[in-house]
């Protein structure tokens, strides 16, 4: 009888360990997921500017052919992309792409003095400053879930869950940091 209630409690503890540990990866889950969905808000808005940008610097430097088209490619990606890692190569582009336009611009006196360029530049660093907070959250919430997935007991139901692998970080490559920083303009006096 005593044997019982010992394996009664052992398995009810057991239940316990599981559910929780379900819940708090589901929970997790749902809140990167969220996190992610706040990005993709901010790269629509961004997506949504960057014809009004082109266009405003296509009327000032039309011989920047190359430099317009690589922007209008890297936003049908980003646009088209898919999955997390999908985006992040293709937002990772787009972001490259925006620094070169903004160098160009640089060469344009009256394009960086155009108020609508310049309007839209404001829009876009607000847009770029929301983004980058959302993308802090965003990592934070997978950084959780990773160590959460990764923890003694969570580790042992995880895979049985559906939870078997790490989220992806939504981070910039070195190939396009190093882009972004050679696109920068450099400021003297």
């Amino acid at each position: 009888m005593i044997t019982l209630i010992v394996i009664g409690v052992i398995v009810v503890i057991l239940a316990f360990v599981v559910i929780g540990a379900y819940n708090k990866l589901v929970a997790l889950d749902r809140r990167a997921d969220q996190s992610f969905a706040d990005i993709d808000v901010q790269l629509k808005q961004r997506n949504d500017l960057i014809p009004n940008l082109v266009e405003t610097v296509k009327g000032y430097a039309s011989h920047e052919r190359e430099t317009l088209d690589a922007v209008t490619a890297a936003r049908a990606a980003a646009a088209g992309a898919g999955s997390v890692n999908d985006k992040v190569q293709a937002e990772n582009r787009l972001t490259g792409a925006l620094g070169r336009l903004f160098a160009v611009a640089e060469a344009y006196p009256d394009l960086k003095a155009n108020s609508n360029f310049l309007e839209l530049q404001r829009e876009l660093s607000d847009i770029e400053n929301k983004l980058a907070a959302a993308r802090r959250f965003f990592n934070n919430a997978v950084a959780e879930f990773n160590a959460v997935r990764s923890q003694f007991p969570t580790v042992l139901f995880a895979g049985m869950f559906g939870f078997g692998a790490d989220k992806p970080f939504f981070e910039v490559d070195a190939a396009e940091r190093a882009a972004m920083n050679a696109a920068a303009p450099s400021v003297k006096f």
